[in-house]
C-alpha cells in the first residue's frame, strides 16, 4: 500500500461509458494518463492518478468504469465503480448528449447516502449543448447544478478546478494536528515506542513519525524512548507535559508514569482527528457486555505481513478473550476489503487508528455499524479499557476533541 499517496484527498470520476471520463482526467492532470478511445468500456478497473490542484494541493483522481456496462464482466466492473464511492472525498459525475436517467440517479443517491459532495458536468458541449429540460430533471434529483463543459477546450479547466475547490471540504486536504489543544510551545512530549517483530526494519512506523513531526511543529521538545528505557528516563527528573505510548504497552507504561502526568496512546490520538471519537467513547465499555458466541469485527486500515505479534490478528483477540472470559468469534478485515458477513451479525466493531486512510474513508468504513447501533471502539481505547486505564487515557482529550 502506498500509504503517503492514499492519505491525499480522493476525487472520483463517474458516468456512463464514452462520456469522456478519461479525457476529463487528462484535462485535469495536463497529461495523457488515461486511455481515450471511442470504443465503449475502454476503462475497466478503477485507476488512480496523483495530481496537484491549485488551492487544494495534491489529490488522487480515480478513473472508473462506466456504470452502464453490460454482461457478467460488466456487472463486476460496475461493482468496483460503486465501491470507489466509499473512498472518495469528492465525486464528479459526467453526462453527455442530455442523457440523464436511472444510471445517474443511482449514483446521486449513493453520493447523498454517504454524504459525498459532488459536481455534475454535461460533457462534449461542442456536440450537444445542455438543454433546459435536462437541467430541470437534474435539479429535481441532485443537490448541485449542472455545467456545460468540453474537455478539449482548455478554457473550461478554470471553471472545473474552481468548482472543485468550492465543493471539496477543507477537512479532506487540510492536515489536522494530532496535538492541537493538548500541548503548548516548549512543552516536553515523551513518546514511548516499543520495538517488536512487527516494527519495520530500520525505521519508525507512520503514526510515530507523524507524532514526532507534529510535536516539532508545535515548537515543543520531543523525546522518544523504547519502553525498556522508560524507567531510566523518568529517573532523570525531566517531567513531560504529555506521554504518548503504543497502545499495547499501556499496562507497562501506566505503572511507570505518575498519575498526575497525562498519558494516552498513538491510536487514540488518531481517533480524535479521524472523527467518530464520541462513538468510540460510547462504544468501548461494551467490551464488558460481550457474551459467548458474539462476533467481534476487527478492522485494520492497512495491509501488511503478519507475525505472531500482530496486534489486530493475534494480540487483541487474545486480550479480549481473556478479559471477557467468553468464547468470542473474531473476524479481521484488512484495508478497505468488503465484509464476509452482514454488519448486523457483529456485536462490536474495533477499528485501528486509521493512520493510512483519509478521514472520509474511515467515516464511511464505520458508518454501517454506527447506523445499526453496533458499538464501535478503536485499538487504543479498547486496550486502555481492558487495562483499567480507559478514563486516564482519554482524559487529555475531554472537552478538547473536535
Amino acid at each position: 500500500m502506498k500509504k503517503g499517496k492514499d492519505l491525499k484527498p480522493h476525487i472520483g470520476i463517474f458516468g456512463r461509458r464514452n462520456n469522456g471520463k478519461s479525457s476529463f482526467i487528462n484535462m485535469i492532470t495536463g497529461q495523457e494518463v488515461a486511455i481515450v478511445s471511442d470504443l465503449a468500456g475502454t476503462t475497466t478497473d478503477p485507476v488512480k492518478k496523483s495530481v496537484e490542484i491549485f488551492g487544494i494541493g495534491p489529490v488522487i483522481i480515480v478513473d472508473t468504469a462506466g456504470v452502464d456496462d453490460v454482461g457478467e464482466l460488466g456487472r463486476k466492473r460496475i461493482g468496483k465503480t460503486m465501491d470507489v464511492i466509499n473512498i472518495i472525498d469528492l465525486a464528479v459525475l459526467l453526462i453527455t448528449d442530455n442523457s440523464f436517467g436511472s444510471f445517474e440517479i443511482n449514483l446521486i443517491n449513493k453520493f447523498n447516502e454517504l454524504d459525498i459532495p459532488y459536481l455534475i458536468f454535461h460533457n462534449k458541449s461542442d456536440i450537444s449543448k445542455l438543454e433546459k429540460s435536462t437541467k430541470e430533471d437534474i435539479l429535481k434529483e441532485a443537490k448541485t447544478d449542472c455545467h456545460d463543459i468540453n474537455t478539449v477546450n482548455s478554457g473550461d479547466l478554470e471553471l472545473i478546478t474552481n468548482l472543485m475547490r468550492e465543493k471539496i471540504p477543507p477537512s479532506a486536504y487540510v492536515a489536522p494536528s494530532l496535538f492541537e489543544g493538548l500541548i503548548k510551545e516548549k512543552d516536553v512530549v515523551l513518546l514511548v515506542t516499543p520495538i517488536d517483530s512487527e516494527a519495520p526494519e530500520g525505521r519508525m512506523i507512520l503514526p510515530q513519525v507523524m507524532a514526532i513531526r507534529d510535536v516539532l511543529d508545535h515548537n515543543c521538545i520531543c523525546i522518544t524512548v523504547r519502553e525498556t528505557e522508560l524507567e531510566d528516563f523518568m529517573k532523570r527528573g525531566l517531567i513531560p507535559s504529555l506521554v504518548v505510548t503504543d497502545s499495547q504497552a499501556f499496562d507497562f507504561v501506566s505503572k511507570i508514569i505518575p498519575t498526575d502526568i497525562p498519558l494516552t496512546g498513538f491510536s487514540i490520538l488518531f481517533a480524535r482527528i479521524r472523527s467518530n471519537f464520541e462513538k468510540y467513547l460510547e462504544g468501548t465499555p461494551s467490551l464488558s457486555k460481550l457474551n459467548d458466541g458474539d462476533k467481534v469485527l476487527i478492522m485494520e486500515s492497512c495491509t501488511h505481513h503478519v507475525s505472531c505479534e500482530d496486534i489486530g490478528r493475534y494480540k487483541l483477540p487474545d486480550w479480549i478473550t481473556k478479559f471477557t472470559g467468553k468464547k468470542i468469534e473474531f473476524e479481521i478485515v484488512a484495508g478497505l476489503d468488503k465484509l464476509n458477513n452482514n454488519i448486523t451479525d457483529y456485536s462490536m466493531v474495533i477499528q485501528c487508528g486509521g493512520c493510512v486512510v483519509t478521514r472520509k474513508q474511515l467515516i464511511n468504513r464505520l458508518k454501517p455499524a454506527i447506523g445499526n447501533n453496533i458499538p464501535v471502539s478503536n485499538y487504543g481505547m479498547a486496550i486502555a479499557y481492558m487495562n483499567g486505564i480507559f478514563e486516564r487515557a482519554v482524559e487529555p482529550f475531554m472537552n478538547r476533541n473536535k
